[in-house]
């Protein structure tokens, strides 16, 4: 209960919020039985607190591998010890042929985060080191905080875990520059994490994608939208059975659905 109530603290918690601005919205289950998954999902307006969630057992107590959402930490810490220089960094090809086509090939920092190329910031999360990496998860109180396994693979094979409240309160705090790195670093990161920007609205996220230990597919959404300058956090976490499963498409056919049904995307929040 200590640790719950100190991250509350620190970060935007569940636990902080007021009972009278939590609303547990049912409805959206629609969108996770429809692509026959099971996951949660949460939103919270940063203008008047009010905070929409989708299975609140899920999202407050449940901890997943953070998959490559953990490339929002990775950056940070790589970018704050001088590991990577600035988005223009590259790293060579280490030659190894993988199934995402975009990744064989010398890839920038910039490019490595956007096409999630999990080989680069494997090899950023060696130069950075096992110790150093622990001190930046212990002053971030990020999840679990934990490397029980390889430093270039403990956020990928279950042994670091994280809630999806806990990825809720660290985007906000990203947005704000309030984590415990250089505002420039902060804003950089944000900048990398801009994938749909229009009239009406932006779209800021970074994905994730992994296996738990009872083999299920996990996904992850994490990110903001921004209407008239307003920020709504967002967080979407599912799994589902079929190791075939689709989900690039079926985690933003989900967030899109939700947000629409929430009434965003028009320029009218």
């Amino acid at each position: 209960m200590l640790r719950i109530l100190f991250f509350g603290l620190i970060a935007f918690s569940f636990y902080a919020c007021s009972p009278n601005n939590v609303n547990v919205d049912e409805s959206l289950g629609k969108y996770f039985k429809e692509n026959n998954v099971e996951g949660c999902f949460a939103l919270f307006n940063n203008g008047n607190g009010e905070f929409t969630v989708y299975n609140l057992d899920r999202y407050k107590d449940s901890a997943y591998l953070p998959a490559s959402t953990f490339k929002i930490v990775n950056s940070l810490i790589g970018l704050q010890t001088g590991i990577i220089s600035n988005t223009q960094m590259v790293i060579k090809w280490d030659g190894i042929t993988r199934s995402v086509p975009e990744w064989n090939k010398d890839l920038t920092m910039y490019d490595a985060f956007r096409v999630s190329a999990v080989p680069y910031y494997q090899e950023v999360a060696r130069r950075i080191g096992k110790d150093t990496m622990q001190f930046w998860l212990d002053s971030l109180h990020y999840g679990s905080a934990q490397i029980k396994t390889r430093i270039d693979t403990f956020w990928l094979d279950n042994s670091l875990k994280i809630t999806s409240d806990e990825q809720l309160g660290l985007v906000k705090r990203l947005y704000f520059r309030q984590l415990p790195f250089f505002s420039n670093y902060q804003d950089t990161v944000k900048k990398l994490m801009l994938f749909e920007d229009t009239p009406a609205y932006k779209l800021s996220y970074k994905t994730g994608w992994g296996q738990r230990e009872n083999g299920n597919q996990l996904g992850w959404l994490v990110g903001w939208i921004e209407e008239n300058r307003h920020p709504y956090f967002f967080v979407l976490n599912l799994e589902s059975k079929d190791k075939n499963i689709d989900m690039p498409t079926v985690r933003m056919k989900i967030l899109k659905d939700i947000l629409n049904q929430q009434g965003f995307m028009k320029g009218n929040k």
